[in-house]
């Protein structure tokens, strides 16, 4: 009894089996393309990518049991290339043949250096390991494109209301020790709010408020009490995990959209979780040149405003220059028509090389140049009625090439306008 009281409820509650594993159905369920590979004895390597708490872990060491294969583990916060190495070089001399190959297991993969991905490869192609990676951060990013290659992604999910009230329920019948206890869940709202879809802060959260009971007492779960053991920010994420990207995109799209009410409620998750303020006011400065753009030029300016203000006053009166800028990007009209026409340009020149500049708009500082006909030909605008005159300023082989195009709101139209008085057919609409 004393080792078994010294595990952690979630440690005890850990599935061994498929059939006890919670949530991930698209994955393990009946049918399910993980359970189908289960079934027939044979995985290949393969990455899961989920937020914390969701059962990476106890897939991987359930797969390892079921397929009696050899389980190696690392973490890529402790370990290093000769480690992997080593794990490689005892799982060649484990393999027998053929036999299902060792599963290693890396937690947090997306830590592992390009060196240390790399020390992978070979034992990955070979067969010699079957992979298993754990990570929180989308790969696609964080993960080499050869091992990423070789490898199947699955997404895992945040486990559901259900699938979190069938545990806690789980917990409190059949776990060695909680089952011993008295003990009513009258009010579960707090602790599916406060695990936020992790099935160990779940867990873990249970076996506070039950620890911080006498050992006879009757313990009845309610919202009140959890809040009361916890004593913390139910709202807090982590600034370098999954949910922070997750909410910045919802910010940034909400203003995108002309959703005042959306980009406010998403900058309070931000402001009540923690989030350092210059990040959200640098993304303001974004979002204004990248969603506003010449359709509300003013835009800029307030959002540099703000992230000046936010810088001068601090915390926490720095939330209203910030709710300010929110609100006034999110109400202005929209366009992307400088950020199209950038990324066009670069797409131009990856494609058609270094062009020369054509000779008329160089600078001719020396007498070479000069005699070369640098500048010769150059017409300056100021001197032409309207501070305007044609002439050519792309390279000779992109004469003819468009690369900005106006858009549709008032303060943009007057641009385009300008511009069709100015080069004729070659801004008309086609």
């Amino acid at each position: 009894m004393p080792l078994i009281m010294a595990e952690p409820l979630a440690e005890r509650l850990r599935p061994r089996t498929l059939d006890e594993y919670i949530g991930q159905q698209h994955l393990v369920g009946e049918g399910a393309v993980l359970r189908k590979m289960i079934d027939a004895g044979r995985v290949s390597s393969f990455i899961l990518w989920g937020p914390p708490g969701v059962g990476k872990t106890t897939l991987a060491q359930i797969i390892a049991h079921r397929l009696e294969t050899p389980f190696y583990t690392l973490s890529a916060v402790t370990s290093g290339v000769k480690d992997v190495r080593d794990v490689i070089e005892r799982a060649q001399k484990s393999k027998f043949f053929n036999e299902a190959s060792p599963i290693l297991f890396i937690d947090e993969i997306h830590r592992f250096s390009k060196s240390q991905q790399d020390s992978l490869l070979g034992a990955v192609e070979k067969g010699i390991v079957t992979l298993i990676g754990a990570t929180t951060e989308n790969p696609s990013f964080e993960v080499i494109r050869p091992l990423l290659s070789r490898c199947q992604l699955y997404v895992l999910k945040s486990l559901e209301k259900n699938d979190l009230l069938k545990l806690l329920h789980r917990a409190v019948t059949e776990d060695v020790v909680l089952k011993e206890r008295q003990i009513e869940l009258k009010e579960t709202d707090a602790l599916l709010r406060y695990s936020g879809g992790d099935a160990r802060k779940l867990l873990n959260i249970l076996e506070l408020v039950v620890e911080a009971a006498g050992k006879d007492d009757t313990i009845v779960v309610t919202d009140q009490l959890v809040a009361e053991r916890l004593q913390q920010n139910p709202l807090a994420y982590d600034k370098d995990g999954e949910m922070h990207y997750d909410i910045i995109s919802a910010f940034i799209k909400s203003i995108r959209g002309s959703d005042p009410d959306a980009a406010l409620y998403w900058l309070a998750r931000m402001i009540e979780g923690g989030e350092d303020p210059k990040f959200i006011a640098r993304r303001l400065v974004i979002s204004a040149s990248e969603d506003i753009g010449l359709a509300n030029p003013n835009a800029l300016l307030l959002a540099n405003a703000a992230f000046d203000a936010v810088q001068k006053i601090g915390w926490p009166e720095g939330r209203i220059p910030l709710a300010e800028a929110t609100v006034y990007l999110a109400t202005s009209p929209k366009s992307n028509s400088a950020y199209l026409g950038i990324d066009a340009a670069l797409e131009l020149v990856r494609r058609t090389g270094n062009q020369p500049v054509p000779l008329p708009i160089r600078n001719a500082p020396t007498q070479l140049m000069k005699e070369l006909g640098y500048h010769d030909g150059y017409l300056y605008p100021h001197d032409y009625q309207g501070h305007f005159t044609p002439q050519q300023y792309l390279p000779d082989a992109l004469a003819n090439e468009r690369i900005w195009y106006g858009q549709h709101s008032p303060a943009e139209d007057k641009l385009y306008e300008r511009m069709v008085n100015y080069w004729g057919d070659r801004y008309k609409e086609k």
